[in-house]
């Protein structure tokens, strides 16, 4: 398959294709007219020496000054050198060509005023893998500068660009967008697996299932509520806890009880950013802003992406609680005055040994630090006199992305340990038959962490059932 990039139509599923998969790229005929239109304005308004912002001027506090059209590839070449200041590890491939995908088709969409060959460059790139170098860190979310300045200067090291091409490959909050895609496709493979875990947890439990009764989502019809209740008891179908005398509480425990109203929170949350994210992929970030129609260039503030860092926090908040709740339900499983088995989980009480114990430590451990990844980073201010006191506030976006997809790593690990919890109780419970989608789950699971039994070591490395989740290996089909 190919990407076509047209300036609209961009998806996080085609932004993951291509990050991660290499899938081909080509730009849109129609994407190339409009560059040549919109190229042509930008060299009417060189020629005719209006006073354009970044184009025949300086830039920041050196908007006052006038830029000759003589001078004006220098100018171009020194805006890039002069943003390198990214520090930091290197950024991942994935993140890297996730950013330059959201540049394309943003000189697809023709609002950027660029010649086609620097959109065709990044394309070109993106084909032949190659693996410009961007840092990490110093971007404050007004536009990613130091990011795009890496990758401009990667790329078009031996280009000589022309009025405005140099703001247009800075001015882009492409870095942030990138991987947010990147993360929001985690966050939804993750949490599509966490429903998994949960109906793992609640047959463990031999939990009371009128938490699923379809009546919930019709007295209370959250979209993602009515989701989660669809796709856990699709999960359970045919399992034993339908059995009217299955459950041994009348209510059990609220982690339990509250599970699809949990789920169903970060499922609307989860929803409402990738919509935010998606138009985001496809939006003008620039400044300034060519208006074909007009026929003239305007200083606007599209590259203040709040919209997607308000909601890539309100997003890590909402992930936060199914967290607590799978570590909380792991907790219980541990423990035999509430689980109804063995201290534990020991293949038989008594033992002095303390068998998947100790995981009760480590899965408390990463849910506090990913519970703390939950705050929000897109209220931050800064207050300065840089740049005359105009650049004046941020939005923190890469570092609210760069959180989500930390916050998604730590709950890949919260999760894994909660299979193997899950599915120890179930064997020691003994009880049948499990529910079609949960022992599909549960043969996965002991595929590669077997039952612990009666002098067993603990399972020492967890992580091949953490990349069998990264991989998509639990996710079950939409009911």
């Amino acid at each position: 398959m190919t990407v076509v990039l047209s300036g609209d139509g961009l998806t996080v599923e085609m932004v993951v294709r291509v990050a991660r998969g290499s899938e081909r790229v080509e730009l849109d005929p129609g994407a190339v007219e409009r560059m040549l239109e919109t190229r042509a304005l930008v060299e009417r308004i060189v020629e005719r020496g209006d006073v354009v912002y970044g184009l025949t001027t300086g830039v920041g506090a050196r908007k006052k000054t006038r830029v000759a059209p003589e001078e004006i590839p220098a100018f171009n070449r020194a805006l890039i050198s002069n943003h390198l200041t990214g520090a930091g590890p290197d950024a991942p491939e994935e993140a890297v060509r996730a950013m330059m995908l959201r540049i394309a088709n943003a000189f697809a969409k023709g609002t950027a005023g660029v010649r086609p060959q620097i959109a065709e460059r990044i394309v070109t790139a993106l084909n032949a893998r190659e693996r410009p170098r961007v840092r990490m860190l110093g971007s404050v979310g007004q536009a990613d500068l130091p990011a795009t300045a890496d990758l401009a200067h990667s790329l078009f090291a031996d280009t000589d660009l022309q009025a405005k091409e140099g703001l247009a490959l800075l001015n882009q909050n492409a870095f942030s967008t990138g991987l947010a895609a990147l993360a929001v496709a985690d966050a939804e493979r993750l949490l599509a697996t966490m429903d998994v875990a949960g109906a793992l947890d609640l047959e463990a439990f031999a939990a009371n299932l009128t938490l699923l009764h379809p009546a919930i989502g019709q007295v209370r019809p959250y979209p993602g509520l009515v989701a989660s209740l669809e796709r856990i008891r699709s999960l359970l179908e045919g399992s034993y806890l339908w059995d009217p005398d299955a459950a041994r509480n009348l209510q059990d425990p609220l982690t339990f009880r509250c599970l699809p109203q949990v789920h169903g929170a970060a499922r609307d949350a989860l929803d409402f950013t990738r919509r935010q994210l998606e138009i985001e992929l496809n939006a003008s970030q620039e400044n300034p802003l060519i208006l074909l129609d007009e026929d003239r260039i305007v200083s606007v503030a599209n590259f203040d992406v709040l919209p997607l860092a308000a909601a890539l926090d309100f997003l890590r908040i909402s992930l936060a609680p199914t967290l607590t709740s799978a570590a909380e339900r792991s907790l219980k499983l541990l423990q035999g005055h509430l689980s109804g088995l063995p201290d534990a989980l020991a293949p038989r009480q008594g033992l002095a040994e303390n068998s998947l114990g100790e995981f009760g430590v480590a899965i408390q451990g990463l849910t506090a630090e990913a519970r703390l990844l939950a705050h929000p980073v897109s209220f931050e201010l800064v207050t300065t006199t840089h740049a005359e006191g105009i650049e004046d506030r941020m939005t923190m976006a890469p570092l609210a992305a760069r959180r989500l997809a930390e916050m998604v790593g730590l709950s890949e690990a919260v999760v894994a340990i909660e299979l193997v919890i899950a599915c120890q109780a179930i064997d020691l419970r003994g009880s049948e038959p499990p529910g079609a989608g949960t022992r599909r789950a549960y043969d996965a699971t002991r595929k590669l962490v077997p039952f612990m039994g009666e002098g067993d070591p603990i399972p020492a490395d967890l992580e091949p059932l953490r990349e069998l989740i990264r991989a998509g290996g639990l996710t079950p089909p939409s009911p």
